[in-house]
């Protein structure tokens, strides 16, 4: 069943702000959330408040939007029946959301269009809909579904994604790549607690390792279906691996000393990338990598090269 979200910028959503400002207002939402529709009177009565405050509150959060109403024939008269919109509510600061820069340009790979792989169990792949072939075999990544993938997990070895290198046919030299991708650690179960280092390669060259602090379920990812189980791998960490003349960075802390002119992308009509965890890990916790309709972030992994 799909879910509904309202992202919503402080600055420009004081309405809903308002309507989210009241613990009866609050609990309105979550009674209709978890009932269904229910007009003024059942509102009234389940949380035992005046008629008249629940009229009022309800008018509130149906201006800020955050439900809707409709009039129903009752047995006097009229009655106003309220309906739930959101499943969730996020706040976010729209000078947050970056956006493409125009000196850039930029690749968005789909989870499961890996060009190669080599996984251990447990593993698996599953889409917005259901899990894909069986899980914790191996073999299960040659699945042809596999192009449905929006989330792939296993315990060590990589999955390999091949981008085309489009700074190269259009002649334009490149001061930074950048990958960005949402990831966490791969435990059965989930643990909050569990590091697992997950080293990136481009072209070859091992640009450097994260180290992720754990396999994150402490509540459902905000775009994580809702058959998927609550006991299960819900969201991760987005991050960003950028390697430029300097050396390479995960969101802005350098790792290594790996410069842009190591890469030879020039040389390259294809750009490599490598994401796994290697047998020799310090701390081989597995991975999860989170893409279009799953974790927090609607997105898979996203390739940007700054022209120069």
């Amino acid at each position: 069943m799909s879910r509904n979200f309202l992202v919503v910028d402080p600055q420009e959503g004081m309405p809903v702000l308002k309507g989210l400002a009241s613990p009866a207002r609050v609990s309105v939402l979550k009674l209709l959330h978890e009932k269904g529709p229910l007009n003024v009177n059942e509102i009234a009565d389940v949380l035992d408040l005046p008629q008249s405050s629940v009229s009022t509150n309800v008018q509130i959060l149906e201006e800020a939007g955050l439900i809707r109403t409709e009039t129903q024939r009752a047995r006097k008269g009229n009655q106003k029946v309220c309906h739930s919109v959101y499943d969730e509510v996020l706040v976010v600061f729209k000078n947050e959301i970056k956006e493409t820069e125009p000196d850039a340009i930029e690749v968005s790979m789909p989870l499961g269009l890996y060009t190669s792989f080599e996984v251990t169990a447990p593993c698996g792949l599953c889409s917005v809909d259901g899990i894909i072939g069986l899980l914790d075999v191996p073999d299960t990544f040659l699945d042809p579904d596999r192009m449905k993938a929006a989330l792939i997990w296993f315990t060590r070895g990589y999955v390999e994604y091949q981008f085309p290198n489009n700074a190269r046919l259009t002649n334009t030299g490149v001061r930074e790549v950048e990958f960005v991708m949402e990831l966490s650690s791969e435990v059965p179960g989930t643990s909050a607690d569990w590091p697992s280092d997950i080293t990136l390669t481009i072209n070859g060259v091992d640009i450097g390792t994260w180290t992720s602090p754990g396999d994150f379920g402490d509540k459902r990812g905000v775009f994580t279906p809702d058959w998927w189980k609550l006991k299960g791998s819900q969201y991760g960490k987005l991050k960003s691996f950028r390697i430029n003349d300097d050396g390479s960075f995960v969101d802005g802390l350098r790792i290594t000393n790996v410069k842009l002119a190591e890469l030879k992308l020039e040389q390259h009509h294809s750009i490599r990338l490598r994401i796994g965890v290697r047998d020799d890990a310090r701390h081989p916790g597995g991975i999860n990598i989170f893409g279009r309709g799953f974790g927090n972030y609607d997105q898979d992994i996203l390739l940007r090269l700054k022209t120069r």
